[in-house]
């Protein structure tokens, strides 16, 4: 279904507005559900020949600027590791995400985010890289273009870190 396309549901409501029940009444109800309110934004992942690990932070990072997120949030990345496995090589990214603010530039807590980047040794050169990203603390692989990223997601993982930190005492 296309993004923008919009969803019509028509339901129907009874409504006896009486003791007699020749006396009701049906009422259509129309729900409209536009779509383009969540969008799910991606960008286009470069061809696994043009793949470097320069390219692949870059577009990351490209990637990231799609996410509706407050500007106050910063962040940095690193590149960690290449992996090979036997019909792919696994290229390993990380973004450590804050709000640094003038109180307290040196945050207390930080949430990272980490992305892998794919690219299949016997698919052709041509395809696309695959990628997908964890969130710290998160089985689930999150694929650009399937997910909407949620800054909340960040937010419960530098909460619950603070809330550790005040219950432990030194």
């Amino acid at each position: 279904m296309d993004s923008s396309t919009r969803v019509n549901r028509k339901s129907s409501e009874t409504e006896n507005t009486s003791d007699n029940p020749q006396d009701t009444v049906t009422h259509e109800v129309q729900e409209e559900t536009d779509l383009d309110i969540h969008e799910i934004k991606n960008i286009d992942w470069v061809t696994c020949s043009d793949f470097t690990i320069h390219i692949g932070k870059k577009q990351i990072e490209q990637y990231i600027r799609t996410w509706e997120l407050d500007p106050a949030w910063l962040f940095s990345s690193e590149f960690l590791q290449e992996r090979e496995l036997k019909f792919k090589n696994q290229y390993h990214y990380k973004l450590q995400w804050s709000i640094p603010t003038q109180r307290t530039p040196i945050p207390k807590a930080t949430a990272c985010v980490y992305f892998v980047i794919e690219i299949s040794t016997i698919k052709p050169k041509s395809l696309p890289v695959e990628v997908y990203y964890l969130v710290e603390s998160c089985r689930l692989r999150h694929r650009p273009g399937k997910t909407r990223f949620r800054g909340k997601w960040l937010t419960d993982i530098i909460e619950s870190k603070s809330h550790l930190q005040d219950t432990v005492s030194f």
